[in-house]
């Protein structure tokens, strides 16, 4: 049985928020193994050659081709929860970006569209959903290990 060391490292991932007016961008995750078909905000992990908000710059890029300055973005919410692992998940809010939405990764997503921030689709990730009820809240954290 392998033992844990002090030292062992978990992922870090961010998490998007771009809004319009009351609406919150979200994406129908597909293919992927982890919530296929529930609603999610644009997110992805942070690699160790990127800072957090270079990975959401990169993450909105890939995900969904917007355009967006790390300068841009500012961290509106941690945290750290269990999915298959311990993880720690940065919050972050677009300010300002170029281009319009859309699905630039059709095999991990079928969906890409503006909802309500105050009637978020039922099929919601559950901490994400969490996440942006917080929306306007910030700073905060929350532990869910």
């Amino acid at each position: 049985m392998a033992r844990e060391s002090q030292f062992d490292l978990f992922p870090v991932s961010v998490h998007l928020f771009f809004r319009r007016g009351d609406d919150v961008l979200l994406v129908r995750r597909r293919g992927t193994g982890f919530c296929d078909g529930m609603y999610s905000v644009p997110a992805g992990h942070v690699t160790q050659a990127e800072s957090v908000t270079q990975a959401a710059a990169r993450e909105a890029r890939e995900e969904v081709g917007l355009e967006v300055s790390p300068a841009a973005l500012r961290v509106v919410g941690t945290m750290h929860r269990r999915s298959t692992e311990a993880r720690i998940d940065f919050f972050l809010e677009a300010e300002t970006w170029a281009g319009e939405p859309r699905n630039m990764e059709p095999h991990k997503c079928d969906a890409v569209a503006w909802f309500r921030a105050t009637c978020l689709p039922d099929n919601t990730i559950p901490y994400v959903r969490r996440a942006l009820t917080r929306l306007g809240r910030t700073p905060w954290f929350e532990e869910d290990v």
